[in-house]
């Protein structure tokens, strides 16, 4: 669960400071059930998931990858304990994009709810250089051709000024939102995800802040991915 390294935790347990049952245990390789056995690490219980998902305010300027030799990734804003747990990004956002981004170690969760299969949609708030027509909404809402292929049905919300909006995919082609604004002769200057899954992005993380998903909304995630 990310508390210690493996030979952080054999140390520990040499030196009696690892209980299973309440019961110290000296052996790090001991086997046991961690869905029914008590352990506790220095005096405070292990409580252990067999999946984390966290929730990370993308800041820009950062890569969502594990690792880069050039750039900053977005595991660079975890903590060490956070870290050591396997993360990896469930989707991708630009450098420049910002917003919600969720990383977990549940790689069938991953692949369900960024499989276009699945249909689960992600809504990203954007502003762009010249006001939107109605013959553009038509066209982003019905599907552009990127890469040889009509994208699937988007949803389009605009703001008054009709440079800005909120516009929900179920997919995640590369750089797609940029690309379908530049199909109609448009740019997009901004750039934000704001809801994953009916997940929302909690306004309380400042850009580069993250946090665990509640239970609450892990499930909500289950469901979107039809784990549930």
């Amino acid at each position: 669960m990310g508390i210690c390294s493996r030979s952080e935790a054999a140390k520990a347990a040499r030196r009696g400071d690892v209980t299973v049952d309440g019961v110290t245990v000296r052996r790090a390789d001991m086997h046991i059930d961690p869905e029914r056995i008590r352990v506790a690490f220095c005096g405070q219980d292990v409580i252990y998931k067999s999946a984390v998902v966290v929730m990370l305010n993308k800041p820009d300027g950062y890569i969502s990858a594990t690792e880069d030799a050039r750039d900053h990734t977005v595991l660079e804003l975890l903590d060490e304990r956070c870290r050591r747990l396997g993360l990896f990004p469930c989707g991708r956002l630009d450098r420049d994009t910002v917003g919600l981004l969720l990383l977990t170690n549940d790689g069938d969760l991953c692949h369900r709810l960024i499989s276009p299969k699945h249909k689960v949609e992600k809504v990203y708030y954007f502003k762009c250089q010249s006001p939107l027509s109605d013959p553009d909404r038509e066209r982003l809402e019905g599907g552009v051709v990127l890469d040889g292929r009509l994208t699937l049905p988007a949803k389009l919300k605009l703001r008054d000024d009709r440079m800005s909006g909120e516009l929900t995919l179920t997919e995640g082609k590369f750089h797609q939102v940029k690309r379908m604004l530049e199909a109609v002769d448009n740019k997009v200057t901004y750039l934000e995800r704001i809801e994953f899954a009916s997940i929302t992005l909690d306004q309380t993380l400042a850009r580069g802040e993250w946090r665990y998903l509640t239970a609450d909304e892990e499930s909500v995630l289950r469901r979107a991915a039809e784990l549930e």
